[in-house]
Order: structure tokens, then C-alpha cells, then sequence
């Protein structure tokens, strides 16, 4: 799903927790025969399959550029890559079970907004600083210093932070095309957007207005919490480092502090909730919204009008599939983050990471093979597909795909500044915001940037509260239920356990603070 992509930030404040002591046991120690074969070295390995899991649908076109990318390394790594691809919807059970089970897995997609903190508390990933130090010099020179330092874990690299910017881009997918039948105007404002979504209802009743996302795992996409990322947000509302995405726990004004809903209510994320209510009670909202699993499937099938969309501008595989349904069809992409320079918090944090499980018999080989894709040739071949067959390159620093057979999505496994191209499809104004989330300058950093949140003291706290919310949180934030009775009942189940948390939060981040 969108939440797919991109930077936490509009950053979301990560989870960032460890109990690393626990990874020491269940480590597997390197192989001598590989230890001694450094990152670069064109000596021919013996063969190996490298099992990695990951996000998504698989491309059409993959297994062919999987096969030139294996005859690439053929006379080197020696690598074949055997790559499953998971469901969003399934991704948080898939994984969870994956490596709870201690399947024989090399390489795996975990996030902030997934269970990355967990499944480091839990001992599942391997520490990477010596093997990057060895076999991975081109992931680290591909990611600024700055990135590095602000995703370890406990100071450690627990996993490899894919991302391009310092700032995630949100906008709202918007069809052109049915603004423009109506005779509505480019959509500067949020008020703006909400008319054009009643215009819809009245007019197009074959289409839903809005569709946010309904599943729990993507709830910053819930229409009321999507909000926070709006220019009228100026307190900087964001999640806490303890419950990455969730706006009971939350700091604002980049005072070091962290508040609960459930001691005060915020007026503003209120007025978001109440909002959220009406629009679902005027069908503004699609009925089915808890139920939808990827909010993608009915924009791309011309069934939606508005969509969230964690990303700048319209991606080509999108606005794509839209066409092929409906060829008159057309998405846009529309914003109201604030532009203005230093307006943004950033902690330079990341959304998406791939990690080494503990359990690999090659870890070694795994890093030497991200390292091997982090070069330009080969990172185009995994992030774009073959040459001139599925992209072809519009100077040094752009792409363009030819056809819908291959996807982008190099966020689940190499996403980097250094090598990645522009979509040279998108128009200039989406460049042009790209480049300036590339730019930290352009942001202010969050006090608590580098700050690791250890959730050792309350991973029970945390687990029981997590269970709570998801009975209620996307449900409140997309009007679904009463806003007054429903958060009467989430407060009474899940007040002391958000306390507890945020006690020890809070304690954390002072001695963090006292010692900057």
C-alpha cells in the first residue's frame, strides 16, 4: 500500500527500541570462506540462494530481470536470489510468523509503522555495522551520514534505512479528469478538496469520493489522521517515538515533551475525528472503508475520486493501471504540507528498512549482494528493469518506464539518494518537491532526531495497548463510529497502559535530552 514509500516524516516518529543483548544468543557465526571474500572482490564464490521476503506484487516482468541480474553476478557473488513477494495485506501476520518460526530467511522487509522494534527486542536481526564496515561500502557511501546516525538502534545499524529524503511527501490522489467534468477549479485548499469530494457524490454516483485507508497497519492514512501532516498543523502534532503511529501518544512544538490524548484532548485532532465522522455519515467516506485492504485496487479500477497517498506527484504504475481501465482517466496529485523553509520537523528518520534475520547461513553474502546493487548499473536493472525493454534513461539522473510490465518499488530493498533516478514522467513542480525533501536545509531538525526509544520497561504495556487501539483508532479517524461513546470506551480500556508508556517515554527522553 502507499504507506509503502518514503521517509518517516512528515516523519512519523519511529518505534525505536531495542533490546539488543537478546540477538547475541541465536547469532550465527560468519563463514570463514566467505569472511575472508571482502565487497569488491571479482573471485568467483561458491553458489548460493538467497531467500528474501518482501512487499507488494510481484512484476510482470521480474523473473526476467531477476535472471539478467543472476547472470550479472554469475562470474562474482555467485548469487541466485530467490524473492517472495507478500501481500500487503498480509505483510504484518506473514512476517510476524516468518520469523517467530525461525524460517531460513536472508533478507526481510521491516518498517517503523510494521514491527522492526519488536522484532529487534525480540533478538530476530543480525547488528550490520562490522559486515557493512566489510562487505557493504557502497550502502553506506549511498546514504548521508546524517541518515545513518539518526536510523541505528541503541547506536547500533539493526538495518538498512531505504529512503531518498528527509521528508516524506503526502498528497491526495485526485481524478483530473472528473474535477474537470465538473467544472471545478485545481484544488489549492483541504476545503477545496472536501467540496469537490461532495461534487462527486452528487454527480458521479458510480464513483466513491473518498476512500482512506481502513486497515490498522496503515492508520496515518485514516482520513483524520492524515490531517496532521496539513500547514495548519502548526504545533508540529506528531506520534511519539513509542507509538509510531499512533496520535494518542504525541509531541507538538518540539518542546521534548510527550502528551496523551487521554489526559487532555487536542482540539485540533478532535476537530479531525469530528470531521471525519460527518463526512463518513454524508457517504463522503466509503462505507466499506474498515473493510478495504488496499485502497489502490478501487482508484485504480476509476471506483474512488480521492485517495492519501504517502508520496509527491502520481506514480507511473498508478496512473497506468487507471488508464488501462479507463483511458480518458487521469490522477493528480495535491498537497497542502507547508513549503515554507524550516516549518517541518524532521528527525531524518526513515520508513523502510531491510534487515538480516539472525537465523541466515548468509549474512556475509546477503550484504555483499545489497552492496552489489547499490551500484548504479545494478540499481538500475532491480529498481527500473531491462534497459530499453521496461525504462529507458532520460540523461544521468531520470527514468522513464515504457509500458506497465515492471513497478517501482526499490523502497523494500535498496532505495538510496545517491543512485536513484527522477520519474522523468512527473511533471517539474513534482521534481521540484522532490528535491527539496532531499535537501535537510530545508527543515528543521527535531530535537529527539537520534533519540532510541527502549521499550524493555513496558513491551507488555505496549503489546496490550496496541491490541486495544486497533479495536478503535482507524475507526475513530474515519468517522466509522461515534466519535463521544468510542473514545469514552477506548480511554476506559486503554488509559493506564498509555500511561505507563508514556512515564517511561518521557523519562527516557529527558536523559537523552540532559546528556545532548
Amino acid at each position: 500500500m502507499s504507506m509503502k514509500r518514503g521517509t518517516g516524516a512528515v516523519l512519523t516518529m519511529m518505534v525505536l527500541a531495542s533490546m539488543l543483548t537478546a540477538c547475541t544468543d541465536k547469532r550465527v557465526e560468519p563463514s570463514s570462506t566467505i569472511a575472508a571474500t571482502k565487497a569488491g572482490d571479482q573471485k568467483k564464490l561458491e553458489p548460493v540462494t538467497l531467500k528474501i521476503m518482501v512487499p507488494g506484487d510481484r512484476p510482470k516482468d521480474f523473473d526476467a530481470v531477476i535472471q539478467e541480474a543472476e547472470k550479472k553476478m554469475a562470474n562474482s557473488l555467485n548469487v541466485k536470489l530467490d524473492v517472495v513477494f507478500v501481500p500487503w495485506a498480509d505483510l504484518a501476520q506473514k512476517t510476524q510468523v516468518t520469523l517467530s518460526s525461525g524460517e531460513d530467511i536472508d533478507l526481510i522487509f521491516d518498517a517503523p509503522w510494521l514491527h522492526i522494534t519488536q522484532q529487534i527486542a525480540a533478538g530476530s536481526y543480525e547488528p550490520l555495522d562490522g559486515l557493512l564496515k566489510q562487505y557493504g561500502p557502497n550502502i553506506l557511501k549511498n546514504r548521508p551520514q546524517q541518515m545513518w546516525d539518526a536510523n541505528k538502534f541503541d547506536g547500533k545499524i539493526m538495518a538498512i534505512p531505504n529512503g531518498n529524503t528527509f521528508v516524506q511527501g503526502r498528497v491526495y490522489y485526485v481524478r483530473k479528469d472528473l474535477r474537470e467534468q465538473l467544472g471545478i477549479a485545481p484544488i489549492k485548499t483541504y476545503e477545496d478538496l472536501i467540496k469537490y469530494a461532495y461534487a462527486v457524490k452528487d454527480k458521479i454516483p458510480n464513483v466513491t469520493p473518498f476512500i482512506p485507508a481502513g486497515q490498522d497497519v496503515n492508520k496515518g492514512l485514516s482520513e483524520g489522521a492524515f490531517r496532521r501532516y496539513w500547514s495548519d498543523n502548526k504545533e508540529n502534532i506528531t506520534p511519539s517515538p513509542a507509538l509510531s503511529e499512533s496520535l494518542v501518544l504525541y509531541t507538538k512544538n518540539n518542546d521534548g515533551k510527550v502528551y496523551n490524548l487521554f489526559d487532555q484532548m487536542e482540539p485540533m485532532v478532535w476537530s479531525w475525528i469530528q470531521n471525519a465522522r460527518k463526512l463518513y455519515q454524508d457517504k463522503i467516506i466509503s462505507p466499506d472503508v474498515l473493510a478495504i485492504k488496499d485502497i489502490n485496487e478501487p482508484a485504480k479500477q476509476s471506483k474512488a475520486a480521492i485517495i492519501p497517498h504517502n508520496e509527491f506527484g502520481v506514480t507511473n504504475d498508478m496512473q497506468q493501471a487507471l488508464k488501462t481501465g479507463s483511458p480518458k482517466a487521469e490522477f493528480e496529485a495535491v498537497t497542502f504540507m507547508n513549503l515554507e523553509k524550516g516549518a517541518i520537523l524532521t528527525n531524518s528518520l526513515q520508513y523502510n528498512f531491510i534487515a538480516v534475520p539472525v537465523v541466515s547461513k548468509h549474512k556475509e553474502r546477503a550484504i555483499q549482494f545489497l552492496d552489489w546493487a547499490n551500484q548504479k548499473e545494478n540499481y538500475d536493472l532491480l529498481v527500473y528493469g531491462i534497459k530499453d525493454k521496461n525504462w529507458e534513461a532520460i540523461g544521468d539522473d531520470q527514468y522513464k518506464f515504457k509500458g506497465d510490465s515492471y513497478a517501482w518499488f526499490p523502497y523494500v530493498w535498496i532505495w538510496n539518494p545517491t543512485t536513484d533516478r527522477l520519474d522523468a514522467s512527473q511533471e517539474d513542480a513534482t521534481k521540484k518537491l522532490n528535491k527539496w525533501t532531499a535537501d535537510a536545509s530545508n527543515f528543521t531538525i527535531d530535537k529527539l532526531s537520534g533519540f532510541t526509544f527502549n521499550n524493555a520497561a513496558v513491551s507488555n504495556e505496549i503489546s496490550q495497548y496496541v491490541s486495544i487501539e486497533s479495536k478503535y483508532y482507524s475507526a475513530l479517524f474515519n468517522g466509522v463510529v461515534d466519535p463521544d461513546q468510542s473514545w469514552a470506551k477506548f480511554k476506559a480500556e486503554a488509559a493506564p497502559l498509555a500511561k505507563k508508556i508514556q512515564v517511561e517515554e518521557q523519562k527516557q527522553i529527558d536523559a537523552f535530552l540532559a546528556k545532548k
